[in-house]
This record gives C-alpha cells, sequence and structure tokens, in this order.
C-alpha cells in the first residue's frame, strides 16, 4: 500500500471518531482475531468487596473491561482517539514503529496537558529479527548558560518547579522523527496527518480531560485562551480545536523536525522564553540531538527484563526486581499484606539509591553496573525487616540527597503507548511535559505547551544532577520491555506516574509472570503507592484484613476510593508462546486497546 494511501485511511478512520473516542475500525476475521477497543470507565467502575480482593485475583478471574486479543497486531495508547489511528497504521501495512509515533503525536493534540511537541520522549525498540532490543533518550538539555552561577546570581537556592526556568530543549519531536527514521516505514508527515487532522477539526472534550484542565487558569495568558476560553473551564462535550498547534505540526510535516531545532517554530519559542527570562537560545535548540544507546536490563524470574538507563529512573524498577528475586514471590499471593509489605520496602531501597546517583551519565559518573549487580541486590533485599522503616540510605556513596529540586511538582501527568506488529516488532514509548501543563506556559504563536522538566535538577552542590551548560536532568520516564531466555518477544509495558511509575509497573509485572494473571486483570488489581517515610497511598479494592495487616507492620495508610490517576495507567501488551496477544489498558485514566 502508498503511503499517500495510508494518510487518506488515517484521516478518514479519525473524523469519523464518535464524542467517546471510540471507533468502528475495518473489522478483521472473525475466525482469526478480535477486536476490542476499551475507553474511559474510571469512576463508573465497579469496586470489589474488601472480602473478595484477593480471591478474585487468579488466572482465570474476569476482569472488569473487556481483554482486547489477538494474533497479528495490538496498539494500546492514553486515548481512544490515538489507539485508533495507531491501529489503522497496523491495518493499512505500517509496523509498530508507524503506529507508535503516529499514536504519540495524536495524543500530543488530546492530552495536551501532560505531553506534546513542547515536551520529551523515551522508547524501547524490539527487532524481531535481531530479537536486539535498543533505547532511544529523546529527552532535552539545559541551556548553554543555565550555570549553577545563573541561578545563583537571580538568589535562586532550588530549581523552580515552574515558569521559565523550569523549561529545558524539548526533545519529543527528535524522538518522533528519529525512530522513524532508523525503523519505520512511513514518514513524518504521513505519521503527523492524523494529529493535524484532530488539532484542526478539534476533538470531544471527555470528563477526563475536563476535570484534568480544571488547572488551567495557572497557564499564561495564551495559554488560557486555549485551554480556559472565555476564563471558563472547559466541559465534557466541548469541542476543543488547536489551530496554532496544527499549523505548528503541519510545518513539522512539511520541514521536519529542523522547524523547531533551528527553524521559525523554534525561534519563536525561544523568543517567547527569552522574553521571560530563560537562558534557552536557538542554538541550544539547533544543537539538540537524540541518543541511541542500549537498555538497562535485569534477569527476572527467567525472563530479561528491559527499561531506559539513566538519567531515566529506569534502573529503580530493575533494582526492585532483582531484589524482589530473592524473595519466595510464588507464596505470596497477589495482594497479600506480607507481598505488599516487602514491595514497599524494596521501593524506599531502590529510591534511595535512585535519588544519590541517577543523573546524566554524560555528565557524571553513574555506577550502573554496581547498582545493578546481584550480589548487591541481594544484600540490599536481606535489609526488609518485619515492620516499615521510616527512612533508607543508599548501598553505598554517602547519605541520600533528593536530588530533584523540583521533585515535589511532579503530578505525574505523562502519556504512555505502545504497539507489536504482525512481524513480531514491538515499541514501548513514553512521553511527558512532567507536570500537569508543564511549565504552565504556552507560546501563543506556535500552540506549544513547554515543559518544566528542568525542575528535575538540582542546585545542590557535589550532587551528580546538580545542573549544567548542555546537560539531561533525572527524568521519571521509563518504558518497559520484557524478552524471553532466548531473546523472544514476551511483552512491553509501561505507565504515566512520575515517581510511581515504576511501583505500578513491579506490580503489574509480578502477577503476570509470577501468578499468572492475564494483562487486564494485573492492570485493574489493586496499587499502593509508597511515597516518602511510612507514608502509603493505597487504593480501597485492597482487602480490609490486608490493609489492617499493613497498619499493623507500622505503614501509615491513606486510603483511596475510586479509579485514580494517582496509581498511574498501566498498559502491556503480552505474548504468549503461541503468539496471542493480550493487551490490558487502565481506566485509571483514558487507556484504550485494540487487537486483530
Amino acid at each position: 500500500m502508498s503511503r499517500i494511501a495510508l494518510a487518506v485511511i488515517l484521516g478518514t478512520t479519525l473524523s469519523g471518531a464518535t464524542a467517546c473516542g471510540r471507533t468502528s475500525p475495518p473489522a478483521p476475521s472473525p475466525a482469526t482475531a478480535t477486536a476490542t477497543a476499551t475507553a474511559t470507565a474510571n469512576a463508573d467502575a465497579p469496586a470489589a468487596a474488601d472480602a473478595g480482593a484477593a480471591a478474585a485475583l487468579t488466572p482465570d478471574a474476569r476482569p472488569i473491561r473487556p481483554e482486547a486479543n489477538g494474533m497479528n497486531g495490538a496498539v494500546v495508547s492514553e486515548h481512544p482517539l490515538a489507539t485508533a489511528a495507531g491501529y489503522q497504521v497496523l491495518r493499512a501495512g505500517g509496523n509498530a514503529v508507524d503506529a507508535a509515533v503516529t499514536m504519540a503525536a495524536v495524543l500530543a493534540v488530546v492530552r495536551p496537558h501532560m505531553n506534546g511537541v513542547g515536551g520529551d520522549a523515551f522508547a524501547l525498540f524490539y527487532d524481531a529479527d535481531s530479537r536486539a532490543v535498543t533505547a532511544l533518550n529523546g529527552s532535552g538539555r539545559a541551556a548553554a548558560a543555565a550555570t549553577p552561577a545563573f541561578f545563583a546570581d537571580q538568589g535562586i537556592e532550588r530549581m523552580p518547579g515552574s515558569g521559565p526556568l523550569s523549561v529545558t530543549v524539548p526533545g519529543a519531536v527528535s524522538a518522533w522523527a528519529a525512530a522513524l527514521a532508523r525503523h519505520g516505514t512511513i514518514t513524518l508527515a504521513e505519521a503527523l496527518a492524523p494529529a493535524i487532522r484532530v488539532a484542526e477539526e478539534g476533538f470531544v472534550v471527555s470528563a477526563t480531560l475536563a476535570e484534568d484542565l480544571g488547572g488551567a487558569g495557572r497557564l499564561n495568558e495564551g495559554g488560557q485562551a486555549i485551554y480556559r476560553p472565555g476564563d471558563r473551564r472547559l466541559r465534557p462535550g466541548d469541542v476543543l480545536r488547536s489551530p496554532a498547534l496544527a499549523a505548528t505540526l503541519r510545518q513539522l510535516s512539511t520541514e521536519g523536525p529542523g522547524a523547531l531545532y533551528g527553524g521559525q517554530a523554534g525561534a519563536s519559542v525561544v523568543a517567547f522564553l527569552r522574553e521571560r527570562g530563560s537562558p534557552l537560545q536557538l542554538a541550544d535548540f539547533a544543537a539538540h540531538e537524540v541518543t541511541w544507546t542500549e537498555p538497562a536490563t535485569v534477569s527476572f524470574r527467567g525472563h530479561r527484563v528491559h527499561t531506559m538507563p539513566p538519567n531515566s529512573q529506569g534502573i529503580v524498577l530493575l533494582q526492585m526486581l532483582g531484589m524482589a528475586e530473592t524473595l519466595p514471590l510464588e507464596e505470596r499471593a497477589p495482594g497479600s499484606a506480607e507481598l505488599l509489605h516487602e514491595l514497599i520496602e524494596i521501593k524506599k531501597l531502590a529510591f534511595a539509591d535512585r535519588d544519590r546517583w541517577i543523573a546524566d551519565p554524560e555528565h557524571a559518573d553513574v555506577p550502573l553496573n554496581r547498582l545493578l549487580d546481584p550480589a548487591y541486590l541481594r544484600q540490599r533485599a536481606a535489609l526488609v525487616g518485619r515492620t516499615a522503616a521510616e527512612e533508607r540510605e543508599p548501598g553505598f556513596g554517602g547519605s541520600t540527597a533528593r536530588g530533584q529540586d523540583g521533585a515535589a511538582f511532579d503530578d505525574g501527568d505523562t502519556i504512555y503507548t505502545m504497539a507489536v506488529d504482525r512481524w513480531g516488532n514491538a515499541v514501548s514509548w513514553i512521553q511527558s511535559l512532567f507536570s500537569s501543563l508543564g511549565s504552565g506556559l504556552v507560546d501563543p504563536a506556535t500552540g506549544i505547551v513547554l515543559q518544566n522538566r528542568g525542575a528535575g535538577f538540582t542546585l545542590e552542590a557535589g550532587h551528580p544532577n546538580r545542573i549544567a551548560p548542555g546537560k539531561r536532568p533525572f527524568h521519571t520516564l521509563m518504558p518497559a520491555m520484557v524478552t524471553g531466555a532466548d531473546g523472544s518477544f514476551v511483552m512491553t509495558l509501561g505507565t504515566p506516574g512520575g515517581h510511581g511509575q515504576s511501583q505500578s509497573l513491579l506490580q503489574t509485572l509480578i502477577p503476570i509472570v509470577v501468578h499468572g494473571l492475564g494483562p487486564q486483570l494485573a492492570v485493574e488489581a489493586p496499587r499502593f503507592r509508597a511515597e516518602s517515610g511510612t507514608r502509603v497511598l493505597i487504593e480501597d479494592r485492597l482487602g480490609a484484613a490486608a490493609r489492617a495487616a499493613l497498619e499493623a507492620r507500622g505503614h501509615r495508610l491513606n486510603v483511596s476510593s475510586g479509579w485514580t490517576a494517582t496509581f498511574g495507567s498501566v498498559q502491556v501488551i503480552h505474548r504468549l508462546p503461541s503468539g496471542v496477544l493480550r493487551a490490558g489498558a487502565d481506566m485509571r485514566r483514558e487507556a484504550a486497546a485494540l487487537a486483530y
């Protein structure tokens, strides 16, 4: 099929999407596959009774949402419109990378407070022919003038969590182009076509988006004109159009990523920021480039788990899995107090190392091999006791330091998307602005919402994550992938959730790999999110007896009702040995899955 025909199909599909985000894509043969769309169901989903919560977590249990299953391809994303676009790319002959970039671009329009042209991206790629997993770091860097002295001269002692000084060079667009150039079969223009159409013609605001954009009042005037027009909050059923963003996407479609990295779009953003005191210059944008690298990886229960190396926090998941590997997990029931206690305590140990060491490896010595050494992780796991520890110190290298001055501003506003194609290739893709609406700044000329990833730096002297010219900040973004001992593809998974990402993935991966749960059931299982000290956020669907047992061990629980974004939005595509693809999409946000 020609690229032109592919673009036509994509445009037709999105223009026919309904208000709730569901579409009617061409149905595959019922003899070979099923296609299931899962759309928003946040507060309306029934909660499991306390007495039955743990008992429901068995491989044969029925999830609340139907699972999307197929034999050829599958896609999952944070919005039904994006999922529909990615699905059509696969059905039209595109590969997993084509689908992932297409979905990422649509998500930049329909989840504008979480990600976009003004944000960053990371991705993992599985190549079915070579059985190799590669990693793409599309995060941006600090300005050449962003020295510690630059902030000290202004009397700033902690990195700002918002505003012009929190903005770094956005890297997402460079990641889109780089991924397609190396692994794709369609052009950037074709991948951007559905996003341009949605931005120009508009899409229907869901209840979730209306709630999420309730904080748009903190935006600058140009941002409020788009996301709080007439000083009125957007309501469910409103149609949101973004003509300036559409024009920028069209410019990127025509001119390529250079339009942002040194061209007209980039010049507009830089002028906008410099008027407000930012040290960024167009030369910083022009100097930006992505980094192709090897993923960080550990062995877990006969599998290899891959994620991003630093400057991403991805190794936190690997450390936790390495420590969990020492536990008799098969004897721990999913949702049991004993298992949850151990995972909460493991998290504290991993985060102590994270906050001490994670930084840009091009500017700091990150002892990755030592942090992931199995003997070291066994030693760390042995520190877990019967009761909750208040705080933990890193295993080496001195006392713990926060490492990210703006960490308190993190509210986990990120999108995640994934795809597996008919040839067995897979993509795990994540992109973000960091906080909701990023820096709080929107360049009105381009419609670009600018991230606040600079908040991930620290100004603490001597810390490896201290801001420096051209340096990448600590990043919470961490796509994940699982392969078999023979290198075969097993699973792709990821989630939004800021500092909770690794915890949500840990609580999803163990039930699938160890206890045999299907991905949709594992995604729906009640979760915790361990905060500082002994404070733990936990969902009320966890049984009352388990909660009481955790409190008896010294955990201070803050119980959350309903299905909230605090606990992420995990997405999974699991390939069985038979070749069947099982996909799970989280109802805690707007995730949707399709398979055929």
